[in-house]
């Protein structure tokens, strides 16, 4: 697999990108070792959304004239190495930046663009998925929410669950049914409902080492303007799959680096508690090392292919696995990372400061019992075969789209 050559405009925007975060990133940052003390951090967080706004860099390639810098896609990946190479938080709000924000530009009206995308882009407005529900999580058209009309609005009346991130929202994308009669996969809407409201209960959903990333959400005639369905009404399933591609899709040049750091600090352990000499420990690396490289060599060949304007069935064919691939690689790579801590990866040690944790790419706070970065991200990793598709759903989407086998039985 040769190396990416990059065109001389892109290199000239590396430098640009890379001076501004030596600029604007705490001093010290890029120093070995370098901590910041919780209140140092708590100010970083607070700010750095503020910068990046000033800076252009949320959303940059999104089209000009809806407050992007329109990117080429050779700048695109410029602009995530080097904000990967800096270990530097790239977005403001997951939910808002990478999934309903495209959402919107591609299904949105030109009304919905202008009241919603500046807010996305300044980053002062935080949004939640609303997908999955006690009986519609695999089986997302199964979903029970519903959407009535009542004059100039919409009434939702429902639940939905594991929702990341709710207690913190200020709105949530979510689906619900909006014609009851209709076959499973139609008559379902795609809203854009207020979360600070009456009729909105948000319980957290307590995890072992005492976060609570994830909710449930209770609608009770919670309401949304009649104007704030995405894609028309009753095209919810149509659009829900394009956010769903958004959520799977990853950055060719850099979305194995975060596996990679991930998996050196795990050798890291196995030489200090001196297991690096037995066999089977060294296949066990070798091996997660190898699923690393394939990563790296599969995202590679997806951005030839996309630079190059061509079709590849089997380019294609890696975009319906690629998320099956890396979830199921990282629940066992961290099964493995727990094993070899021994009896420490047992005890929850960690303090209760927030932390970034690999893999994922987000910052939390745990409490009351704190774990150290590793183990939560262990925690998290049980859950990554689960959410944006079921890996067991995966497989029977490669089996039948891919590979053209006949549907399951009473499918």
């Amino acid at each position: 697999m040769p190396e990416l050559a990059y065109p001389a405009e892109a290199e000239a925007f590396r430098v640009e990108i890379r001076r501004w975060l030596e600029e604007n990133l705490p001093d010290g940052w890029f120093d070995e070792g370098f901590e910041m003390t919780g209140p140092q951090r708590a100010e970083f967080n607070r700010s750095w959304t503020d910068r990046l706004f000033a800076g252009g860099w949320i959303c940059a390639s999104w089209p000009k004239e809806y407050g992007g810098r329109g990117l080429s896609i050779w700048e695109n990946v410029v602009l995530t190495e080097e904000f990967a190479r800096a270990g530097a938080p790239m977005r403001g709000d997951f939910f808002g930046d990478t999934l309903v924000g495209p959402t919107i530009l591609q299904w949105g009206t030109e009304n919905q663009k202008k009241r919603f995308l500046p807010q996305i882009l300044s980053g002062k407005v935080a949004w939640c998925q609303g997908f999955s529900e006690p009986n519609a999580g695999s089986d997302l058209a199964n979903l029970g929410c519903r959407a009535e009309l009542d004059g100039d609005e919409w009434v939702i009346s429902g639940q939905k669950v594991w929702t990341t991130q709710a207690q913190n929202a200020d709105y949530v994308f979510l689906l619900a049914r909006t014609d009851p009669d209709a076959p499973k996969h139609k008559g379902i809407s795609y809203l854009l409902v207020p979360m600070r409201q009456p009729g909105v209960e948000i319980r957290p959903i307590v995890q072992v080492d005492g976060s609570a990333e994830f909710n449930e959400v209770f609608f009770d005639e919670a309401r949304c303007p009649r104007d704030d369905v995405v894609g028309g009404v009753n095209n919810g399933w149509k659009v829900a799959m394009t956010t769903l591609g958004f959520e799977r899709g990853s950055s060719a040049t850099t979305s194995h680096r975060r596996f990679e750091k991930e998996l050196e600090e795990i050798v890291e352990i196995a030489r200090r508690r001196g297991l690096t000499s037995d066999p089977r420990v060294r296949q066990r690396l070798a091996a997660a090392h190898t699923v690393v490289q394939i990563m790296r060599i599969n995202g590679l060949r997806s951005l030839f292919t996309l630079l190059a304007g061509r079709k590849d069935p089997g380019v294609a064919a890696l975009g319906a696995t690629n998320k099956m691939f890396w979830s199921e690689y990282h629940r066992d790579v961290m099964e493995l990372a727990i094993e070899l801590m021994g009896p420490e990866g047992q005890l929850l040690n960690g303090t209760d400061e927030e932390q970034t944790v690999p893999g994922v790419g987000r910052r939390r706070t745990v409490r009351p019992y704190p774990a150290d970065v590793l183990q939560a991200s262990f925690f998290f990793s049980r859950s990554e075969t689960i959410w944006g598709g079921a890996a067991e759903i995966q497989r029977n989407i490669v089996g039948e789209r891919v590979l053209g086998l006949p549907k399951e039985p009473g499918a």
